[in-house]
């Protein structure tokens, strides 16, 4: 047992420089970018591209930006639904920084970029007369990673660029250990024949599964889908359905206006199901081809 703790440690030891130095970058992409203080530029005809484009940058910020965006009426339910389905929280970083797992990144950004963009259109279609708010003149709408609000001019560049990318990655860091020790533990006690039977046996189940999980709005929900994929416990296919639900704390900042409980459940029962149905595809394309 102490040998399995002892390797889970490594492993999450191993990735964190690499978390650090890539939520440093995102700090600095979003500190710069202009895209989360102009609505404007999510309420044209290139709105859901660009919303799933700005959706698949490895941070909730943008998915909390749209929902703040969306809640006062400033974009549509279409765009809204582009940023959801494209984020994918800390999932990019971590495969990114897995080794061999790394090559499900292009194929997870191809899949679920195609679905947030074909699903955006499609409601923004459907929803052409959605009547849409103005945003008072010299207002700013803002979303930070993972909620953490911390766009004051008060920020001094070192809380900025390494306070708040030292103390996001210390979080990460804390979630992949928890999933590394319970998957360690679970192959221990369990062994590594009962479980490869077990997951052929669910291989239909598991895209369910990932897409309850993927509905916690927080980051280590993304943690744990990933790090199933990375340590073989998940299929490809699971793992898209999981993370096109997963929409960080965006979900949150819908769900706060209880007036319009109504339309968030079904906002929300939107991105369950594109996301399961996107992840079954995905697994039945897989098992067609064999890959």
């Amino acid at each position: 047992m102490g040998e399995v703790l002892l390797d889970a440690l490594l492993d999450s030891l191993k990735i964190f420089p690499f978390l650090f130095l890539m939520y440093l970058i995102i700090e600095v992409l979003e500190h710069r970018t202009k895209i989360s203080r102009n609505s404007n530029v999510l309420r044209g005809r290139l709105a859901p591209l660009l919303g799933a484009a700005t959706g698949l940058i490895p941070q909730c910020g943008f998915s909390v930006m749209a929902a703040k965006l969306y809640d006062r009426r400033l974009i549509r339910t279409g765009t809204v639904l582009a940023v959801f389905l494209a984020t994918s929280d800390e999932a990019l970083i971590l495969l990114l920084s897995s080794g061999t797992a790394a090559i499900a990144v292009m194929p997870l950004i191809a899949v679920k970029f195609l679905v947030a963009v074909g699903v955006g259109y499609a409601a923004n279609a459907l929803c052409r007369r959605e009547l849409l708010e103005e945003l008072p003149e010299g207002e700013e709408v803002h979303g930070s990673a993972c909620g953490h609000d911390h766009e004051g001019e008060g920020d001094s560049a070192a809380r900025r660029y390494f306070v708040h990318p030292l103390l996001h990655s210390l979080q990460i860091f804390a979630y992949l250990l928890l999933v590394n020790v319970a998957f360690g533990v679970l192959l221990y006690y369990v062994g590594e024949e009962r479980i490869a039977a077990f997951l052929d046996n669910t291989f239909w189940l598991q895209p369910l599964i990932a897409a309850v999980v993927g509905l916690i709005p927080n980051c280590a929900s993304s943690v744990l889908i990933t790090g199933a994929f990375i340590d073989g416990y998940l299929t490809f296919g699971a793992m898209v359905a999981g993370l096109c639900v997963n929409a960080g704390l965006g979900v949150v900042v819908v769900f706060k206006d209880i007036r319009q409980w109504k339309r968030n459940l079904l906002l929300l029962a939107v991105l369950f199901v594109i996301g399961l149905a996107a992840g079954y595809a995905t697994a039945g394309v897989m098992q067609l081809f064999a890959l």
